[in-house]
């Protein structure tokens, strides 16, 4: 009796403890002085000399230890901002009924960003569906256009900014990513029953649906790569690197055949948290020095994990993971590795504080390539509201706050 009245007491505490701690978690966070200073201000212009239009590039580009390098040797480092909706149910990428294509990309030039990662969606491929006419609204000149042809539209309206472009396959149904559907956690579902995947592909289906959408910008040296697969995952950690590596290799080299020059991104398994894998199989292509790696790094990574998740973590902590999943492929001049995915929201709690500030020292700290998630104001499932987006509504006006600060002085690092 007295034993199983200790265990209650001791489960209790328990779980007093995790709710603590939880709701600290989710403090509001006040953000620093610097922070409310840089809202004060106007942006700083970009440094166009950041930019692969800028003279003193020399296309094309490849990889050299942990580098992107143009054909001269100089370090290319990729600056980016996710643009999405290409892969979600309307098929479109958002903000085409607000502005203009033109208008949207040199908006984010402006805001300093050198390239832009363009996901789509397979069902988008397979389907090729007539978009909308009223999400197309502020761009009349596409209405009655296809999905890829609008998609291409976007893709030369920021090329022709001198913005660089990474397409992205983001997921097989056209839908917000990622969520826990096996149907979607792979580049290939065929091995699961058909009654369960209302789109169902195989593996060379997927590589046809890169080839069908990548034939569009074979003479656009603005189109640098191709991030071959958003988030490969398995249940629990089903998802083999091996077998992963194997199938994005058999990806690249197809694509590398269209056009040698593109550099192929590979993210890591575990949504993208986990390129530990590359250690012992590296991925090797063809093409010689065209292979960059992807991780994705968000508040909630590392859950299930002994240190626990990214927003509970002290910065030792923080490090240490960084260091073991992917930051040893840089440190130790491997190949590059792009943090192609990280973002907090506009109103933080404490924990996505400490996440942020945690993930930009140390991306400040290793000089990392990145893509910030996301441009958009809006999500297109409702028009949701997008609580991580760096635009206002009008697809014009910058969230000036705490995010942008520190992406203005990792994109700026070294250049002035």
């Amino acid at each position: 009796m007295y034993l199983l009245l200790a265990a209650a007491l001791l489960g209790a505490a328990v779980l007093y403890y995790l709710y603590r701690s939880e709701s600290r978690l989710h403090r509001p966070w006040i953000p620093d002085p610097e922070s409310r200073k840089f809202a004060e201000r106007p942006l700083p212009p970009p440094i166009d000399d950041s930019f692969l239009s800028s003279p003193n590039y020399t296309l094309p580009l490849r990889t050299r230890g942990r580098d992107i390098v143009d054909a001269n040797g100089r370090r290319f480092k990729l600056a980016a901002v996710n643009w999405y909706g290409g892969s979600d149910e309307l098929f479109v990428p958002g903000g085409l009924d607000v502005r203009h294509r033109d208008d949207i990309a040199r908006t984010i030039r402006r805001m300093g960003f050198n390239t832009v990662r363009l996901p789509y969606s397979d069902e988008l491929v397979i389907k090729n569906p007539v978009v909308a006419p009223h999400l197309l609204s502020a761009n009349p000149d596409l209405a009655g256009r296809r999905a890829l042809d609008i998609f291409a539209a976007v893709v030369e309206a920021l090329t022709a900014q001198g913005i660089a472009v990474i397409v992205n396959d983001h997921i097989t149904t056209a839908t917000w990513c990622c969520g826990a559907d096996p149907c979607d956690s792979g580049w290939a579902n065929d091995h699961i029953p058909s009654i369960f995947c209302r789109v169902r592909q195989t593996e060379e289906e997927w590589i046809e649906h890169w080839e069908e959408v990548m034939k569009r910008f074979v003479d656009n040296p603005l189109v640098i790569g191709a991030d071959l697969r958003n988030e490969v995952r398995g249940l629990w950690g089903t998802m083999p690197w091996e077998r992963w590596a194997a199938a994005a290799e058999r990806a690249g080299n197809r694509l590398l055949r269209m056009n040698p020059d593109w550099l192929i991104i590979v993210g890591g398994t575990e949504s993208q948290n986990d390129l530990t894998g590359v250690a012992r199989r590296p991925i090797v292509l063809d093409v010689p020095d065209r292979v960059v790696y992807s991780a994705h790094v968000y508040s909630w990574s590392g859950w299930g994990s002994l240190g626990g998740r990214y927003a509970q973590r002290t910065y030792p902590s923080f490090v240490q993971s960084m260091r073991k999943n992917w930051a040893y492929i840089v440190e130790q001049g491997i190949a590059p590795v792009w943090i192609g995915e990280f973002g907090a929201p506009v109103n933080p709690g404490q924990g996505d504080a400490n996440y942020w500030q945690n993930l930009l020292r140390y991306l400040k700290v290793v000089d990392a390539d990145f893509g910030y998630w996301a441009i958009n104001p809006r999500k297109p499932h409702e028009n949701e509201k997008e609580s991580y987006a760096l635009l206002e509504d009008d697809w014009e006006t910058p969230v000036l706050d705490y995010r942008m600060k520190d992406l203005v002085e990792l994109m700026r690092a070294g250049l002035e």
